[in-house]
């Protein structure tokens, strides 16, 4: 079930968006999804407040590798998530040389991922748009690699 970190456009609060995240758990979830975020620290948060609210099930942070600033800006709009200043810096610039780009997306989500793992997360969902190199890369930054025919049950 969807989840959202920085509280869904249309939720007015956050005891309405836990409230929101209880009901679709009383009706048959049994984990969320999150929306995409670039802030480890937005991710904690939430998982802290649905903690203090008594919410158990397991939360999957959705990590997106940014690739394409515009298309970004676009998703952000809609879906209310937040591109941080800093994101911005570091992707400005970038549109026309695509091999630096792909570079610096893959490094900033294998951090996110890393400080996520480091308080205790354990699967992420990964935003993919397609760009399958990209989560292959991000797999094995973060130690997952693809099991061998001579390791198949």
């Amino acid at each position: 079930m969807a989840a959202y970190p920085e509280r869904h456009p249309q939720s007015p609060n956050w005891a309405h968006e836990i409230d929101n995240f209880k009901r679709k758990l009383d009706a048959g979830a049994v984990r969320g999804i999150s929306q995409f975020f670039f802030e480890a620290d937005t991710f904690l948060r939430f998982r802290d407040r649905l903690a203090d609210a008594g919410v158990r099930a397991p939360v999957i942070p959705g990590v997106m590798p940014v690739t394409n600033v515009k298309g970004l800006l676009r998703m952000c709009q809609v879906s209310g998530a937040c591109a941080p200043a800093w994101l911005m810096q570091i992707c400005e610039g970038l549109d026309d040389d695509p091999e630096t780009r792909t570079l610096v997306a893959a490094a900033l989500a294998a951090e996110l991922c890393a400080r996520l793992q480091a308080e205790g997360v354990e699967s992420f969902h990964f935003y993919t748009l397609n760009r399958a190199d990209l989560t292959l890369a991000l797999c094995r930054m973060l130690g997952v690699r693809p099991q061998s025919a001579k390791e198949s049950p």
